[in-house]
């Protein structure tokens, strides 16, 4: 395992992390609580020791069962997300809660979040998918008084659940926020890359934090033709044409595995952690298999210039797939009015 600083924060992060919306809640198929907190004690074996979780995961259940881990291990350096309001709303399946980001009542779901991590301090708090209206100066004193306080060490934004988000991810960078998470991957790159190049514009020292690096199964195969999903995985919420576009996809991305040294669902990690602003991949684990494959992928040999140069042409041609793959850049989320999206060039004028 590597290690990189968490923007200008002083906090070191494992390049690949842990992502614990997969711990107490049953999105990703059920599993027992005890093999969740089997596989957080597994992965700081392999040398991962940044956790990312949120208190609306499981309704502050996979907080407890990290804390669990945290009280064991001084190690680990642990990000939770707030924004959701769960206290007051129940759980409609897997729709979207209301959010609520005024100051106040961000205050106390901090205390809150402590209380159940069994801490006084996290190391990196997130707002969980904030609108740039709702980054207001009060909401933006109460970060500092936070840091200030020693509550936490670092803040950052969390952007989802779909793809787009580009006026909230610019505004942090903007303002140097520690972190700025989102989905990216090597099918999915329009957003990673507009973060990239708008850090690289401001000279910002704002880390990216890509999630669901694997594309949802795709890039590291456990999604195939003959998969059948358990009934509320949330994978199951991608239109059927974007694996079965996907699956032409990963053929065409072959290049990228090297038999014994890499595979593809390494490369897939590789490609994102070869860009120096990138400070830690945070894919979806389910199994050991997972944990010790994807842990070992920073020791694996980094992309050659020929080979990001290749996936850069592959990808400006769709892969060679003609057919549309389900996810439009119309139905990226944006709280501007789609001003960002065409800011970037994704939407047209």
């Amino acid at each position: 395992m590597r290690y990189r600083e968490l923007g200008d924060s002083g906090i070191e992060v494992s390049e690949v992390g842990f992502g614990a919306w997969t711990v107490g809640t049953d999105w990703w198929g059920d599993r027992d609580e005890s093999d969740a907190v089997e596989m957080m004690e597994y992965a700081i074996e392999q040398g991962i020791t940044y956790f990312d979780t949120g208190d609306v995961y499981g309704h502050g259940r996979s907080e407890e069962l990290v804390g669990e881990v945290l009280a064991e291990h001084d190690e680990m350096v642990v990000a939770t997300k707030v924004g959701y309001d769960f206290y007051n709303n129940p759980q409609a399946g897997h729709g979207e809660l209301p959010k609520e980001m005024d100051a106040d009542y961000l205050r106390d779901a901090v205390e809150r979040s402590l209380e159940r991590l069994g801490t006084d301090y996290v190391d990196y708090l997130q707002l969980h998918n904030a609108n740039v209206e709702e980054l207001t100066p009060d909401v933006l004193e109460l970060l500092d008084e936070l840091r200030e306080e020693g509550a936490v060490g670092a803040i950052g934004l969390a952007l989802g659940p779909s793809i787009g988000w580009l006026a909230e991810g610019e505004f942090a960078i903007e303002r140097e926020f520690d972190g700025v998470q989102y989905v990216g991957n090597l099918l999915e790159q329009d957003v990673h890359q507009h973060f990239l190049e708008h850090v690289r514009e401001h000279d910002s020292a704002t880390s990216l934090i890509p999630r669901v690096p694997h594309s949802s199964g795709l890039l590291n195969e456990q999604v195939t033709p003959e998969t059948e999903l358990e009934a509320g995985d949330h994978r199951g919420f991608r239109p059927d044409e974007w694996y079965e576009t996907g699956w032409e996809k990963v053929e065409a991305l072959r290049f990228l595995e090297r038999d014994g040294e890499r595979t593809m669902g390494q490369a897939a990690i590789q490609w994102l952690l070869s860009s120096d602003e990138v400070a830690s991949v945070t894919p979806t684990f389910r199994s050991k298999a997972d944990i010790e494959e994807w842990s070992a992928a920073p020791e694996t040999p980094r992309l050659s210039e020929d080979e990001r140069a290749r996936v850069a042409d592959l990808y400006a041609e769709n892969f060679g797939v003609e057919r549309f793959d389900g996810m439009a850049h119309e139905d990226y989320r944006t709280s501007v009015d789609g001003d960002d999206l065409r800011d970037a060039g994704l939407l047209a004028d």
